[in-house]
């Protein structure tokens, strides 16, 4: 019997097969209890474009007190200021990669937040 988490790692395996073969740039989100991560990676996998996070100093500062990056709030920031990064580094069109998390809550929020931004996916 697999762990949730195998479980979770499992279906992260087969999306990014999936979007290896398309070739684009992906969004990859991260979630913990106290933070959520983004990364915009090159479509070879080698490098990182773009990426932001709740633990980053500016954003924290923004959010106010200290463990208000679990939110969705917090996750609408991120997906807002990824997306303004990989725009200035000249990426339009990424294809999405939720790392196994279930579409809902604070991934939802980043998603939307990064296609308001102008992000295509």
């Amino acid at each position: 019997m697999l762990t949730k988490k195998e479980q979770r790692l499992r279906r992260a395996r087969q999306t990014r097969i999936r979007i290896a073969t398309q070739g684009v740039a992906r969004l990859t989100v991260t979630r913990t209890n106290l933070h959520i991560y983004a990364s915009v990676i090159s479509g070879d996998g080698g490098k990182v474009l773009a990426s932001a996070s709740t633990a980053e100093a500016e954003v924290r500062k923004s959010l106010g007190a200290a463990g208000k990056g679990g939110n969705v709030a917090a996750a609408q920031i991120i997906g807002k200021r990824v997306a303004e990064k990989a725009k200035a580094v000249g990426v339009e069109k990424v294809a999405f990669d939720r790392s196994g998390f279930a579409y809902h809550g604070r991934v939802k929020a980043l998603a939307d937040a990064a296609r308001e931004a102008g992000l295509q996916f």
